[in-house]
């Protein structure tokens, strides 16, 4: 049986009825495109198969939900990047108390050049904590708010940004051990 022949209608149909080789046809068929999507968020071979298992189950449990109104990959595509969220919700779930930070948000001074490159620098971050490191680099280098990585990681504002300056603090101490001493921080 050859999937390709199939109109997303007939496959969604088929799925709704339980038809479980056309389930396992539609698995096929977008696994390798989720999988690339997964892929960029972790690559941890045992986290990307449960997220995309979980993604999926979420596909096969709401199939019957699926209005035809968009494409069929693109709500697939939904169903497992919000079962990828849950999975990042529940792993990062942190037990701190909310920490109250003045409200000057620090900004790393941009004349510390020390001929680091990205690559080192990126590496010397991988270093933090999970949930400290995943904060910071959504605030650092991806550019999202505290507002939006409290939403993302469930979690509050106050956390993330006590996060982003726990993260500064143990990059400065990294650094300094290096002897990289000319971090300076504006407020």
């Amino acid at each position: 049986m050859n999937v390709e022949k199939y109109s997303e209608q007939e496959m969604v149909n088929a799925c709704v009825s339980n038809n479980r080789k056309m389930q396992e046809f539609l698995y096929r068929k977008y696994f390798q495109t989720m999988l690339k999507m997964v892929k960029r968020y972790t690559d941890d071979d045992d986290e990307i198969m449960s997220i995309l298992n979980n993604g999926f189950l979420k596909v096969f449990k709401n199939i019957h939900t699926f209005q035809f109104a968009g494409s069929l990959e693109g709500w697939i595509r939904k169903c497992v990047y919000h079962a990828m969220a849950d999975f990042f919700k529940v792993k990062n779930r942190i037990k701190y108390d909310t920490v109250e930070l003045s409200p000057e948000i620090e900004k790393v001074n941009a004349d510390g050049e020390q001929n680091l490159f990205e690559y080192d620098l990126l590496k010397i971050v991988d270093i933090l904590p999970q949930a400290t490191k995943t904060a910071f680099k959504l605030y650092a280098i991806d550019g999202f708010t505290h507002r939006e990585i409290s939403e993302k990681l469930g979690i509050s504002e106050g956390t993330s940004k006590w996060h982003v300056s726990e993260a500064r603090t143990k990059l400065t101490k990294i650094l300094t051990n290096q002897g990289i001493n000319n971090i300076a921080y504006e407020k």
